[in-house]
This record gives C-alpha cells, structure tokens and sequence, in this order.
C-alpha cells in the first residue's frame, strides 16, 4: 500500500513539473532579430557586407533601392569608376533595371555621409 501511494506522489510531481519543463524549451527558441530579411549565410560570403535592395529607380549618377535593411529608400552614389557584374560576368549600368535586387558595395563619404556604389551586384547571384 505504502509503495502504491510514493508511486502516484511520484507521477503527479512529475506531471506538474512537465509544462514548467516544455513551456521553458519554447522560450529558448525565439525568433532571429533578421526574419525580415532572412538568413544571411545563406548568401555568398563575399556578399554579406553589401547593401541589399531591390532597384526602384535609376536615375542620373543615382541608384535608388528598396526593401532596404534601413525600411526606407535608399540613394546610392554612382560614379564612373563603379563597377557593375551581372550573373558573375562584367556589366554595364545600361543593363540594371527597375525590379531587380542587387547588392551594392557601398562606402560612405564622411564629410557628406552620402552612400557611394563601388560595386553593382546583379543577376542570378543577386537572387533572394
């Protein structure tokens, strides 16, 4: 009899610890700060410090993105020594367009802190 009721005791401490235990693994498995824009190993590595957007406009000297990592359009500076490389081969400015996402290798003037394209990322690399 004495070994019936350790045995019961036994099983309802273990089932009001059970929840406590599992409620403890949910929390352990929060969201990654980035599920906006996804995992970014999943990207070439060569590219993880690009800034990455879809061309919404391209306008004089001017490359306008969005779907930023900022949340708001961003103006990127082109210049002529920019260089621009679509599907892994050397490109033209000519052949960017409005909707393609690209990664853009910025540096930023630090009098001005205006955004300047060194290189233009596009094509089946660029891919999300």
């Amino acid at each position: 009899m004495r070994t019936r009721i350790l045995f019961i005791l036994l099983l309802l401490t273990t089932a009001q610890a059970a929840p406590a235990l599992w409620a403890q693994d949910k929390k352990d498995t929060a969201k990654p700060e980035n599920a906006r824009f996804g995992d970014p190993t999943s990207i070439g590595r060569g590219l993880q410090g690009d800034l990455y957007g879809v061309v919404k406009s391209v306008k004089d000297g001017e490359l306008v993105l969005d779907k930023t990592k900022f949340g708001v359009d961003q103006t990127v500076k082109l210049e002529p020594k920019t260089k621009y490389v679509r599907d892994g081969k050397s490109s033209s400015l000519g052949k960017i367009q409005v909707g393609d996402p690209v990664y853009v290798d910025v540096k930023t003037d630090k009098k001005t802190k205006v955004m300047i394209a060194k290189k233009v990322t596009s094509g089946v690399v660029a891919g999300p």
